[in-house]
């Protein structure tokens, strides 16, 4: 017999074994960051290839935009605002992946003379750098996302993704 909300012991136990078998997604949390000449803040990781938005993974049970402004503050040292959310992307699994929900968060203009450099080992380096060099440094998949990202800051609306790719 399935326990019932009348007996709260049960019924949590119940739920809580439903809930261990559900998927769990992976979540990526990045932050649009530019200067004021309008050029977009990568950032090199020592952990994989290539460039990469300031962010990173969130931890279990961690809100998307906590994770943004974690990750930010350990790579790079800053505390910040979000001032929104850009983009939401669905990624379907990939080599060894499984599926995962990418979010890419406002974070607004940089104020000019911001001490800025790598703040943790998992950033090598960073650079500002144009609009149409962020798509020659980043992964493909990224680049979409940032593209839409750009689109997004202009529209004022957020965009949902599936792979990079617009859902509607």
């Amino acid at each position: 017999m399935r326990p019932t909300p009348d007996d709260p012991d049960a019924w949590n136990a119940y739920l809580a074994e439903g809930n261990a078998k559900q998927p769990r997604k992976r979540v990526a949390a990045d932050v649009l960051f530019r200067d004021t000449q309008g050029d977009f803040l990568l950032v090199r990781p020592t952990y994989k290839p290539g460039w990469d938005l300031p962010g990173g993974m969130a931890e279990a049970n961690e809100a998307p935009e906590d994770a943004a402004v974690r990750e930010v503050k350990e790579e790079l040292g800053l505390t910040v605002t979000l001032l929104g959310l850009l983009v939401v992307d669905w990624v379907p699994p990939h080599g060894p992946w499984d599926d995962q929900l990418a979010f890419i968060f406002d974070g607004g203009v940089l104020a000019e003379g911001l001490p800025l450099g790598p703040h943790d080992e998992e950033v090598g380096d960073l650079a500002f750098v144009s609009c149409a060099e962020v798509g020659a440094r980043v992964r493909r998949r990224l680049a979409h996302r940032f593209e839409a990202a750009v689109a997004a800051l202009s529209s004022g609306s957020t965009t949902y993704l599936h792979d990079g790719t617009p859902a509607w």
